[in-house]
């Protein structure tokens, strides 16, 4: 069983590696192919043809892309990402900082959202039918099928716009106390819980409803034991599964999300990095 198991995460983690390679190749060889010529923009129109050709050369810019690919490839086989030429500095300290913050974003994110849709998906099960229940369904389906770009303008026109209780923008940079990292952090946060939780309380809601509609749950409840004793002790435990599942499903979806979220915000994070680099 365990050498079974083994197997299939090593076979897995051999799909996700050559994928990722042919991901990688396709990205470096369709940046190649786009017109313009790097020493040039970097020089300017002023630089002399000679200058731009030894640039060029300087920057292994005239060797075949696959040479170069497999070249930093190497580089990053030693932790060496390689130097960015639009700013003129290592890849590595150029996202360290945003990666940093993304993973902040994220981190505060699912210390909120989690502990929400699990409070709300268990308890709109343990009142299944009730007007409370009813309502969290209606809720929930409604954010599943909007948007966070729409999440996202729409907490800015409230909020800072009409409002006027947050900032706009979340610029880390300016903080200089714990309210205002509550203020910056305040709309990217609410606008990723918002959009991620809908999934994680519905699917929270199905399992615990299946879990206590099994014979011996239901056996028990008729024997007069505690709903809530049922749940928290039978029930939950049993429904474990499905509610990780969902879990890690809602938090996968968070590292989608939060390119939208950062552009909108103008947060200083990977994410937004990616975009302006585009």
């Amino acid at each position: 069983m365990k050498s079974g198991v083994l197997k299939l995460v090593v076979k897995r983690l051999g799909i996700a590696t050559i994928t990722l390679l042919i991901v990688l190749f396709a990205v470096f060889f369709a940046t190649s192919m786009l017109p313009g010529d790097t020493a040039s923009i970097l020089l300017g129109q002023a630089a002399t043809p000679e200058a731009v050709a030894g640039l060029r050369e300087a920057m292994h810019l005239n060797d075949p892309a696959i040479l170069r690919f497999l070249r930093w490839l190497l580089g990053l086989l030693h932790g060496d990402l390689g130097t960015s030429y639009a700013n003129d500095m290592p890849v590595a300290a150029l996202i360290g900082g945003r990666f940093v913050n993304t993973m902040k974003l994220a981190g505060i994110t699912t210390l909120i959202s989690v502990p929400l849709a699990l409070t709300l998906g268990i308890t709109a099960a343990m009142l299944r039918g009730s007007l409370y229940d009813r309502a969290v369904t209606i809720l929930s389906i409604g954010v599943i099928s909007v948007p966070e770009f729409m999440v996202a303008t729409l907490a800015v026109l409230l909020f800072a716009v009409y409002l006027k209780w947050l900032p706009a923008l979340s610029s880390v940079n300016e903080a200089h106390s714990l309210t205002d990292l509550v203020r910056i952090y305040a709309m990217p946060v609410i606008t990723l819980t918002f959009v991620i939780s809908a999934q994680m309380i519905r699917m929270t809601r199905a399992a615990v409803i299946e879990t206590l509609s099994t014979p011996y749950v239901e056996m028990a409840l008729l024997k007069g034991a505690s709903r809530s004793r049922m749940v928290l002790r039978h029930a939950l435990p049993n429904a474990l599964g499905p509610i990780v599942n969902a879990v890690a499903l809602s938090l996968s979806y968070l590292v989608g999300g939060v390119i939208i979220v950062e552009t909108i915000f103008n947060y200083p994070g990977i994410a937004k990095l990616m975009v302006d680099a585009v």
